[in-house]
């Protein structure tokens, strides 16, 4: 059973358009209200196991303090607005869609960021460090963002927006961080890090398919309806992403030494696509379907793009230092 997880962890960008199909035609034939129930169990399933690897001790590292500056700096004070901007434009009778892009661009950083950038040979200490600031930011930034970005348009409920970040992120967090502790306390640091860290990334992957097969079977009957809204829903993601790239990039060609520059694009375009969902399930009710299908889109946008990077990275940053000799 876990080898087939961890097959599905690894074919992510196969695995998500399947789940996608499979939602469609579950939905079209069977009654899906049942499946909120499983909202809950899923996101608490999809946000632990990466909690557990988190290493919040990254933050007392130094060395990258440019690098986390600019990161931060696009993260909170450009990508959003440009996501704002881009639903306000693309979904100006659909308030719940330009949330979902609103929420995909206010939750910076994910376990993707760490991998993409060992890939593409960047500086992963500083990835590492992106990662955790920008969750922890996020999640604290979001809720304020949605309430004064959104808040003439649908109704948000701060306090509950922030009930649900305590039980989406806090509670995963506490939970795995505990793990954590009890497992390198029993096992050692290299223990952990080699037999009990590997088994906790597919676990999340049930949880992520789980709800992107909830969110889309809940859509499926509006979907099948209207069959091009799919293709509406992927233009302004396309250009979120390409946008994003670009400045990214640039900035980093500009400002940074190359390993800082890859962790910057990727702690930057990478974005923690797990929590966006969760919040979109569960803090808006049954209407948040609509943002939390746009959301299981980016997930295959993402993840094609960052392979993408991989392979122009040394096109567009040079070779390693190693490379060069």
């Amino acid at each position: 059973m876990m080898g087939v997880i961890k097959a599905l962890t690894r074919h992510l960008v196969l695995a998500i358009p399947a789940t996608l199909l499979l939602g469609l035609l579950f939905g079209a034939v069977a009654p899906v209200g049942w499946l909120s129930t499983l909202v809950i169990p899923l996101t608490l399933l999809m946000i632990y196991p990466m909690m557990v690897n988190l290493r919040l001790g990254e933050l007392l590292r130094g060395g990258d303090g440019r690098a986390q500056g600019l990161a931060q700096l696009i993260n909170f004070a450009v990508i959003p607005f440009i996501a704002y901007g881009l639903g306000l434009w693309w979904f100006a009778d659909a308030p719940y869609l330009a949330l979902g892009l609103l929420l995909a661009a206010l939750l910076p950083t994910s376990g993707m960021t760490i991998s993409w950038t060992g890939f593409a040979q960047g500086n992963l200490p500083a990835a590492v460090k992106m990662t955790v600031v920008g969750l922890i930011l996020g999640s604290l930034a979001a809720p304020l963002y949605v309430k004064w970005l959104m808040g003439a348009s649908i109704p948000v409920d701060l306090v509950a927006v922030f009930r649900q970040i305590i039980l989406v992120v806090g509670v995963p967090m506490l939970a795995g961080q505990l793990t954590r502790y009890f497992l390198i306390k029993r096992h050692g640091a290299e223990g952990f890090r080699t037999q009990w860290a590997p088994r906790f990334p597919p676990l999340s992957t049930i949880g992520v398919l789980g709800i992107v097969f909830v969110a889309m079977a809940l859509k499926a009957e509006d979907l099948l309806a209207s069959p091009g809204l799919l293709i509406d829903i992927s233009i302004p993601l396309l250009l979120l992403y390409a946008i994003n790239y670009a400045l990214s990039t640039l900035v980093a060609k500009v400002w940074l030494p190359r390993g800082d520059g890859i962790a910057l694009v990727y702690g930057t375009v990478m974005r923690n696509l797990s929590i966006a969902l969760a919040l979109a399930m569960n803090a808006f009710g049954e209407a948040g379907s609509d943002a939390a299908l746009l959301i299981a889109l980016a997930y295959i946008i993402q993840v094609q793009s960052a392979a993408w990077y991989v392979r122009l990275t040394d096109r567009l940053f040079g070779p390693p230092a190693e490379a060069q000799h």
